[in-house]
């Protein structure tokens, strides 16, 4: 069993639920208090040992870019006022650790990670979906590594949804269940209402065998007209170990806006420097 070296990061979404504010900015830099959703997603990735960070971008992406380089001008003049850099570390990646591919056309995640195939080899690697704010100790993709140790093959992150919800969603046919762990007999994307095999969805955080990449070859296309993730996963079953680990945390859909300041809030009321004031602030403003 390889070890899990690398990550791939679809990047290249529009964003068009975050209108106007992602018109010129992405929206994985859209600030959880003062981290973008891509800061926080890479900083999961190399808690769990990732060493590769790979970006699948798209138009007006390079945000992005810049924010993992070195900002020369900001850095002499913080270091100029005797301020220091340490801010600034988690955005540094070494270099080499790193790498950018364009996703021409958006024909779905599926195809957003066939794009990676080139540099993702013949290794297996993780997907994260920044959209997808995960918080837990360990991290989520820790908690996944640590599975895939045991069983190899591949691993989904799945979690309960509503029965309401599950036509939202790639979904989870169950096999056995060992802890956290279960066995994945199939996967369906987003079932019509009452056809769900059950409430275990499939969550942004992946560990795949590079064989996934032979299916996304063929470009075959799913829900929606687009190149399913799930559709290929699910072709994978049978032929190699397949299991959903359910994540212990919490999980804030930052694709929502209702998600995204559910997410600002929780992780403000936590933190030392601003918590106190959020907390205080949203007490007077419940009482109002």
């Amino acid at each position: 069993m390889k070890p899990l070296r690398k990550a791939v990061f679809p990047v290249g979404g529009l964003g068009t639920r975050f209108l106007p504010a992602t018109k010129a900015m992405p929206k994985e830099m859209l600030p959880i208090v003062d981290r973008p959703l891509i800061q926080w997603a890479v900083d999961e990735a190399i808690e769990a040992g990732i060493e590769q960070m790979i970006f699948v971008t798209g138009r007006g992406k390079s945000a992005i870019e810049d924010h993992f380089d070195i900002a020369y001008e900001l850095e002499a003049t913080m270091s100029g006022r005797g301020k220091s850099l340490e801010i600034l570390d988690s955005t540094r990646l070494k270099p080499g650790r790193v790498a950018y591919v364009r996703q021409q056309e958006p024909m779905g995640l599926g195809h957003a990670v066939w794009c990676a195939r080139d540099i993702v080899g013949d290794e297996p690697f993780a997907v994260l979906l920044a959209d997808d704010f995960m918080v837990g100790r360990p991290g989520c993709l820790k908690q996944m590594v640590d599975a895939y140790q045991r069983t190899g093959g591949n691993l989904i992150c799945a979690q309960e949804v509503a029965d309401d919800k599950t036509h939202m969603y790639g979904v989870i046919t169950p096999g056995a269940r060992d802890g956290a762990v279960t066995e994945v007999r199939g996967l369906v994307e987003k079932p019509k209402p009452g056809t769900s095999p059950s409430n275990l969805a499939v969550i942004g955080r992946y560990i795949l065998q590079p064989e996934v990449m032979q299916v996304l070859e063929r470009q075959e296309k799913g829900a929606g007209g687009e190149i399913q993730l799930t559709d290929a996963m699910a072709q994978m079953i049978g032929n190699q170990p397949f299991h959903g680990v359910t994540f212990e945390g919490v999980r804030y859909d930052c694709g929502d806006k209702a998600g995204f300041i559910n997410a600002n809030l929780a992780i403000a009321v936590e933190r030392e420097d601003v918590g106190p004031a959020v907390r205080a602030f949203a007490g007077d403003l419940l009482k109002a």
